[in-house]
């Protein structure tokens, strides 16, 4: 019999920890300084003046470059539980892994011809 009553603790554990971020907001926002002017809403980088616009354009090879680069990294995350077990795991798994590997490495290959690792 599904009883409600052998849930109360997760249900104050749930109501607690909503309460808790939105209070710390709500107390945040009640007792910090509210003080707008141009130097509050003006870009703030290094301790320098800002020049030129905040909005620039960037090329699309750097955000490739970084997608390659997350891709592959994540990758190697999963490679690595692998290679821990590998003694035990056995010749199914290693051929599994083999192929996980030229999958990576074809993407590679298309990610090199298509000039995603070209940094200029």
């Amino acid at each position: 019999m599904f009883l409600l009553h052998e849930y109360d603790i997760f249900w104050t554990f749930l109501i607690i920890a909503s309460l808790i971020p939105i209070l710390a907001f709500w107390i945040s926002g009640l007792l910090a300084p509210v003080s707008e002017g141009p130097e509050k809403l003006s870009s703030y980088e290094s301790g320098i003046e800002p020049m030129g616009g905040a909005w620039l354009q960037f090329r699309i090879l750097y955000y490739m470059f970084a997608l390659v680069f997350v891709v592959f990294d994540v990758e190697t995350v999963f490679l690595y539980p692998w290679a821990m077990s590998f003694d035990v795991l056995g010749v199914s798994v290693f051929i599994e892994a083999f192929i996980f590997v030229l999958i990576l490495v074809v993407g590679l290959v298309y990610a090199w011809r298509k000039g995603a690792l070209e940094w200029s």
